[in-house]
Order: structure tokens, then C-alpha cells, then sequence
């Protein structure tokens, strides 16, 4: 006898949906198997991400540097360049500095017999000259020649002293003085006022008015003026040589050029 229809029916439902679930489990196993990779690639996705950014935040730290380095090596090629420079520029200045040492030891030997003549030529020419401010005068040849054998002073400052006393004996020839001197007059040492007019006539005159005379080149002593015209003449020479009065002519008695002779 065959089974009953219905009976078959209600198994091949049975096994139908027996094997469904199967099949449904065995879906659901597969899909948290694949949720669970995803989970892992997405894991592995964000580690290598966090390890990408770590990276480039290294390599724009390492960049950075970079640039900061070259930077500095880039202002430090200009700074050796100047140095570079200035360094050939000293060595140029030694060069012409070593250069001029030597001439400058040349020149002392020659410069220091060349000032001693000088001094020695002054003070011929003081003993020859018109004897106005005599102690000033030989006192500066005297400490002209006391300088000139002291070691701490410079040859320049040496040369500029010498030059000095020329400067000063030369101006004497532009100008007028009165001043007061001790000299023997008329048997006996008196104070008098000396007037000098340039390099060509002394005179003198005593305090008290009494005496005049003038230096003769020739017999190189004092001579006695005793012509009341002169007295009066070198009386305002004096006032004039001491800015008491204005400048103006004056007739005084002077010794002849030997030129003109």
C-alpha cells in the first residue's frame, strides 16, 4: 500500500524547512565571518592610516629642518663670502702697512740728522739776528735740542716741535711787539721798553722816558738816540705795539738792507 498522500506532503515540508534552516544558519555563520574580516580590514585600514599620517608628520618635521638648515647654510656662505673679503682686504692693508713701516724707518734715519741741522741752523741765526726776546728764543732752541735726544717721544712729534720754532722766528718778520727787558744804560742796569717792528728795527726806551736808543747791526750794540723826534716816535710805537692807540705811520731810524748797499 502506498502512504498516505497527506503524510508525504507534511514530510517533504518537514525536510524542506529542515534543510532552509540549514541553509539560513549556515548564511548567518558566513556573514559574521564576513562582518568580522571587514572588522579586521577596516582595523588594519585605520592602523595603516594613523601610520601614513605619523609619517608625514615626520617627513614635513624633517622638511621643515631641511629648510631651516639650508636657510643657515645659505647666510652663512654670504657671511663667509664677506669675510672672505675683508680678510683680502686686510691682507692687502698689512701689505702696504709693512710697506710703509720700511719707509717710514728710512725716513727717521734720514729725518733725524736733517732736524739736528735745523736746530744747530736756528741757533746760528739767533746769534746773527736782531737780539729781541733773547731768553724766549735760546730757551726754545735749548728745549729743541733736549727733544731731540729723548727716546719717548715719536719723530714725528719731534719734527712738528722743530717746525713749530721755524713757524714762530718766521712771524716775528710780520708783526710789532713791546715789552719789557733790563739793559745797561748810561752806566747802569734799567728796566726799559723794547719795541720791536718786525725783523728790522729794536729800540728801547726807559721807564722814565729819559733814554731812547736803537740796536745798530753793524756795530751790534745799543746806540743811544738823544733826538727828542725819535724819542716821541718809539714812545708811540710802543702805544701802538701795546693796542693803546690806533695804527699809523712812524718815522724811526732802522738799519739799511745789505742788498741795498
Amino acid at each position: 500500500m502506498f502512504p498516505n498522500r497527506s503524510l508525504l506532503v507534511a514530510l517533504a515540508t518537514i525536510v524542506s524547512f529542515g534543510a532552509s534552516l540549514a541553509v539560513t544558519t549556515a548564511s548567518a555563520d558566513s556573514l559574521d565571518a564576513v562582518f568580522a574580516a571587514s572588522e579586521q580590514k577596516l582595523k588594519l585600514a585605520q592602523a595603516s592610516q594613523e601610520r601614513i599620517e605619523k609619517i608625514q608628520e615626520q617627513s614635513q618635521s624633517v622638511h621643515s629642518q631641511w629648510q631651516a638648515v639650508t636657510k643657515e647654510i645659505d647666510g652663512l656662505e654670504v657671511y663667509n663670502t664677506l669675510l672672505d673679503r675683508q680678510i683680502a682686504n686686510q691682507l692687502v692693508d698689512m701689505t702696504d702697512l709693512s710697506n710703509s713701516i720700511d719707509q717710514v724707518t728710512v725716513i727717521e734715519r734720514q729725518i733725524t740728522p736733517l732736524m739736528l741741522r735745523m736746530v744747530q741752523g736756528l741757533d746760528q741765526f739767533l746769534a746773527l739776528d736782531v737780539p729781541f726776546l733773547p731768553e724766549e728764543r735760546t730757551g726754545r732752541v735749548e728745549r729743541l735740542r733736549e727733544l731731540l735726544e729723548r727716546s719717548d717721544v715719536t719723530v714725528a712729534e719731534k719734527f712738528r716741535s722743530v717746525m713749530e720754532a721755524y713757524q714762530i722766528e718766521n712771524d716775528y718778520g710780520r708783526t710789532i711787539e713791546g715789552y719789557q727787558q733790563m739793559l745797561d744804560v748810561g752806566g747802569a742796569e734799567r728796566e726799559v721798553s723794547v719795541l720791536r717792528v718786525g725783523r728790522t728795527g729794536l729800540y728801547y726806551q726807559s721807564i722814565d722816558g729819559q733814554f731812547s736808543g736803537v740796536w745798530d747791526m753793524d756795530a751790534k750794540a745799543w746806540v743811544e738816540l738823544t733826538d727828542g723826534a725819535s724819542r716821541n716816535q718809539i714812545r708811540q710805537g710802543l702805544k701802538i705795539a701795546n693796542k693803546q692807540v690806533a695804527p699809523e705811520l712812524m718815522m724811526l731810524p732802522i738799519n739799511a738792507p745789505e742788498s741795498a748797499r
